[in-house]
């Protein structure tokens, strides 16, 4: 019997907010447990063929990239946030001469990721176009998997000013699935930061889980 191929996965990284309740802060350079939040989120796109980031207005050299992390930007458009930065990824990708089967995303303020991140939403979308992950009923869009080939035509629409502005709105107009993740004692794992509270809270968080290792 044949094996299927594996597919072949991008990483993309939403990186552009701006933190602007967090006193204009750049959340890719924000520390958490020790940890700037990029490199936390970037950990859990290991095994996938290669790994963008999503500047949106931020200068790359900024971020401070690691080794492999390729920075992408966003359109020339007035479209913002995680759909602008999903759109300029599509369109660097489709760039290339072989574009990959799926676009693996998360947000880069959202650190205690579960290690089977990218490997569970794969597995959930089944025949679908996209897959959004979801935890205790709240949706979290930016935390998805997109067939690229589904979604070649985004950057056009971008530019023509036809395109959705989110990526919820945009996974309401294909066929996609949500992917319910299991409740865990660690918590939810797609919380984010935007605000000095949530920030204190997920260094508090941070000091008990980077403790004890996931189940």
């Amino acid at each position: 019997m044949q094996t299927p191929e594996r597919p072949r996965i991008t990483g993309l990284i939403l990186a552009g907010g701006r933190g602007e309740r967090l006193g204009g802060a750049i959340k890719s350079e924000l520390v958490v447990g020790g940890v700037r939040l990029l490199d936390r989120v970037a950990a859990r796109f290991e095994g996938c063929d290669q790994l963008l980031v999503a500047h949106g207005g931020i200068a790359p050299d900024k971020l401070h990239l690691g080794k492999g992390m390729q920075p992408v930007p966003d359109l020339p458009t007035d479209y913002g946030g995680p759909l602008a930065g999903f759109a300029g990824a599509l369109s660097f990708l489709a760039s290339e001469p072989t574009p990959p089967d799926l676009v693996v995303c998360a947000a880069v303020d959202a650190p205690f990721l579960p290690p089977d991140y990218v490997e569970r939403l794969v597995g959930a979308l089944g025949t679908a176009d996209a897959a959004l992950a979801a935890y205790e009923g709240q949706l979290y869009p930016t935390n998805s998997v997109w067939r690229v080939r589904s979604f070649l035509d985004l950057p056009r629409q971008v530019l023509a000013g036809t395109a959705p502005r989110s990526l919820k709105s945009l996974a309401a107009r294909v066929n996609s699935v949500t992917l319910e993740w299991p409740a865990a004692s660690r918590g939810d794992p797609f919380a984010n930061i935007n605000t000095p509270a949530e920030l204190d809270e997920m260094q508090r968080r941070a000091a008990v889980l980077d403790r004890v290792p996931p189940a």
